[in-house]
């Protein structure tokens, strides 16, 4: 974050990392040009509170220009040393960094034969560019012709934030393929890798583009491209307000923001259908583009890239075309065949998912069609793509998503129901009633969240778990595999998510007795219900002795003899269960995570925006 403004840079910078520590928190740290003119740099490894303490006990001179980092360990650990800000030019020049400088090492090694005065004091890439900056600096006597020189050298992934004790009131910034955003305030402006960072004191933003630099004072906002030409921004309003990021008397944000699921899938509705048919407003002069395609690749990672698989039964099934889903970091690097006539859909919750950008730049640049499911305005993969569609899951700050989630299932629906009244391939009275399924979810989860005691219960009791299987058929797969990713990110231990089929392709080796398997149960209502075999496979574990924990549409009496634990889910179609499935999975996990005197928030070694590949 960056701030010039009024002589409160300090209670600015801590403000806004308070609401940024999600994207990273191995350590943190801020530098502040104060009132006398001097430059004042504290930082600490470990979590923000660390330096908020250190800030209350020993103050730092305030003044108008400042930046403030949390970091996510890349290069070099999580040591005091390696946190950022780092300097440069003699300690006069602080630089803060996002991103991987991939020839760091080469530049290093030019700048010790070109300075061998030079002092490094930590192992981080990041300490080169504050180097080669200040050097620079000493040259042109301007932070931003200095950072120009600079960006020219670097290759990788970055966004630098650089400010100088000689020149107060000023701070530079520079994107690479790593977010930054403007909030424009009244006699101030802010720099920010998320708008969360200003959105208490501003909701007016501007998104910076791809290889440009933006110089912030306290009344100007300047923003040219790496060779010095003045570029047009695009300012938008930030939709939520700084509330939205808070906890609200919740015991985390993780169970705030589950709490939060109907609202989200609602939101994600608004606006887009009429009389009984899905329109979405963001597709408007595609038509023709989507009519022609013969082939989709959805793109995605971790839980973005369930959404997608729960993605592909729905549009093949309604759409009628063949679509696939990758890995956004194995795309690209598998020479996939694609061309005019593919769509490749991206879904990223920030948007600035670097495997996916990555991916998405790839199929730009292979012909492919391009749309993308974002929940964050501005962001870099949106901006990319030839049209976005925008999930309205509000902020989520906990790491592991759960909102965000089934926001991003919702608004694949919609594409595939809107896909398919294009294409032809759905009757109007056939899509009129999945469109009325889908608009009955946020109620329906809402009864799913009654269930939250119980199954907090149910966690607490298995709190020494060592390990959870879980089992799913069709979109109960994804499902499965969501469940299983939420218990190792959360709770840290071994959990895996199977295909219910390939139980017995290998899988049931695991079972003994005493092991904890999930079963994702789909309805027995309907001719083509795999529900019969769903009940075969809790047999066929239940017999060697495993502890059954299903998950199952209410009044499904036929799992109960079978099952240890049931937790309902209000009767729904098959692909619309998979949006009721998924609260459970995540409040067990939570609460398990809980009862073992975890952060459910933050859990280790992991970051909310994946930003460097």
């Amino acid at each position: 974050m960056g701030y010039v403004g009024g002589n409160r840079s300090v209670e600015v910078l801590l403000g806004g990392l308070r609401r940024l520590e999600y994207r990273g928190y191995d350590s943190a740290g801020i530098a502040v040009i104060g009132t006398d003119g001097g430059l004042e740099v504290r930082k600490h490894a470990g979590k923000l509170r660390v330096l908020v303490d250190d800030v209350e006990t020993n103050p730092v001179q305030d003044g108008p220009t400042g930046i403030g980092h949390t970091r996510w360990a890349t290069h070099g650990g999580p040591t005091d040393a390696n946190a950022h800000p780092h300097l440069g030019d003699d300690g006069r020049l602080a630089l803060i960094h996002n991103g991987i400088i991939e020839n760091f090492a080469e530049l290093k090694t030019e700048l010790l034969v070109a300075h061998p005065e030079t002092v490094f004091t930590s192992e981080t890439d990041s300490e080169v560019a504050a180097h080669l900056v200040g050097y620079a600096f000493r040259d042109t006597g301007d932070v931003t012709e200095a950072l120009r020189r600079v960006v020219a050298k670097l290759q990788g992934a970055f966004t630098l934030l650089v400010l100088h004790r000689d020149q107060p009131g000023v701070v530079v910034g520079a994107r690479r393929n790593s977010p930054l955003v403007i909030g424009l305030g009244e006699n101030e402006n802010f720099l920010g890798s998320d708008v969360a960072a200003f959105v208490e004191h501003t909701r007016r933003a501007l998104a910076i583009g791809q290889d440009q630099i933006v110089t912030i004072t306290a009344d100007s906002v300047s923003v040219t491209d790496f060779d010095g030409n003045p570029v047009d921004t695009e300012e938008f309003e930030v939709t939520w307000d700084a509330s939205a990021a808070e906890k609200g008397g919740w015991s985390s944000f993780m169970a705030k923001e589950i709490s939060e699921q109907p609202e989200a899938v609602a939101n994600t509705l608004l606006g887009r259908s009429a009389d009984g048919a899905v329109h979405i407003p963001e597709l408007d002069g595609l038509d023709d583009t989507l009519r022609g395609i013969e082939r989709i690749v959805i793109l995605g990672c971790g839980t973005a890239a369930y959404a997608g698989m729960i993605g592909k039964y729905a549009i093949e099934k309604w759409a009628r075309i063949p679509v696939e889903v990758d890995l956004s970091h194995e795309f690209r690097y598998r020479e996939p065949v694609i061309d005019e006539r593919t769509l490749v859909l991206s879904i990223s919750q920030s948007g600035e998912t670097m495997d996916t950008l990555m991916a998405v730049k790839y199929a730009i640049e292979a012909g492919a069609k391009t749309i993308s499911i974002c929940n964050t305005q501005g962001a870099t993969i949106a901006r990319e793509s030839d049209a976005v569609i925008y999930t309205h899951a509000g902020p989520e700050v906990a790491v592991a998503s759960t909102k965000a989630l089934v926001a991003q299932v919702t608004a694949v629906y919609l594409f595939g129901l809107h896909l398919a009244r294009l294409r032809g391939t759905l009757g109007t009275a056939e899509a009129s009633v999945l469109l009325a399924e889908l608009q009955a979810v946020p109620a329906k989860l809402a009864t799913v969240l009654e269930q939250h005691a119980e199954i907090r219960e149910l966690a607490h009791w298995m709190s020494d778990t060592r390990s959870v299987l879980f089992l799913g058929r069709h979109v109960g797969y994804p499902v499965a595999l969501e469940g299983a990713l939420k218990l190792k990110e959360l709770a840290y231990i071994h959990a895996e998510g199977f295909a219910a089929g390939e139980l017995k392709h290998g899988p049931i080796a695991l079972i003994e007795p005493g092991q904890p398997v999930f079963v994702v149960v789909p309805s027995p209502r309907g001719a083509d219900s795999l529900h019969p075999k769903v009940v075969s496979n809790i047999q066929e574990i239940r017999a060697r002795g495993a502890r059954v924990l299903a998950i199952a549409e209410a009044g499904d009496a036929s799992v109960l003899p079978y099952a240890d634990k049931v937790f309902t889910i209000p009767p729904a179609s098959a692909f619309f269960e998979p949006l009721l499935a998924f609260a459970p999975l995540q409040i067990f996990a939570m609460e398990l995570a809980a009862a073992k005197g975890l952060d459910v928030d933050q859990p280790r070694n992991l970051a909310k925006s994946v930003t460097v590949e």
